[in-house]
């Protein structure tokens, strides 16, 4: 029997949804977290995908890990929680191109693409749905800059180091379009909140309005 599991590297704990996963099997829910911690233990701070092979008969199982998703490489190389929700209003991070060498070639041995090119493409692509820049540029910019071969010779030499001034200078000036963004968004917020409070302050006047049609429309009967 196999079971698969995603599991938080070296922090799996118990809970109802591991054992719904694991009563069927009938194995030792304390042992399969002690070996899958263990078996996961570098991945620490990321979501792994793990599965268990269970003999049945015996109750013995072994833990077999495989790499972490593009997604959670990527939030461990920029140092990023999670994405952004609106990727085209608010981006998460702005990384190098090494930095996406590094994380294609981490994850190219798992991938079915031919070589570490479509690798890049792969993370790149990645880096759409969570809002991350690339080099100062839009990941779909990225993509079309390696179609064109811009970036050919740092991924022929594998360069996976960024140094630490291009590192700043690409901080920097994330920082300033960062907190643009966040202008933007907050002005938004802020014009739609006052919308609503005219849609609403319109609504209570028109239900006094009609309240008060109601009301002169019931005249009392003079006694004669």
């Amino acid at each position: 029997m196999q079971i698969k599991l995603l599991v938080e590297g070296g922090s799996m704990s118990p809970g109802p949804a591991l054992s719904q996963k694991l009563g069927p099997a009938g194995i030792n829910i304390g042992q399969v977290i002690s070996k899958v911690n263990d078996a996961t233990k570098d991945f620490k701070g990321l979501k792994v995908p793990v599965e268990l092979d269970v003999d049945m008969g015996t109750k013995q199982f072994e833990v077999t890990v495989f790499s972490p998703p593009v997604s959670e490489l990527l939030k461990k190389e920029l140092g990023i929680d999670k994405g952004s929700a609106t990727q085209e209003k608010l981006q998460v991070a702005n990384a190098s191109i090494e930095q996406i060498i590094n994380v294609a070639k981490t994850k190219l041995p798992t991938m079915l693409c031919k070589d570490l090119r479509a690798a890049v493409k792969t993370v790149v692509g990645t880096c759409v749905s969570l809002g991350v820049l690339i080099e100062n540029k839009s990941a779909v910019k990225i993509e079309k800059d390696i179609d064109e071969g811009k970036y050919d010779t740092e991924i022929k030499e594998e360069k996976t180091e960024t140094s630490a001034e291009k590192k700043a200078e690409l901080a920097t000036q994330f920082s300033d379009l960062h907190s643009a963004q966040e202008k933007v968004i907050q002005q938004e917020q802020a014009e739609k909140e006052v919308e609503a409070e005219k849609k609403e302050a319109a609504a209570v006047e028109d239900g006094a309005e009609s309240q008060k049609g109601k009301e002169e429309e019931v005249v009392p009967e003079k006694k004669k």
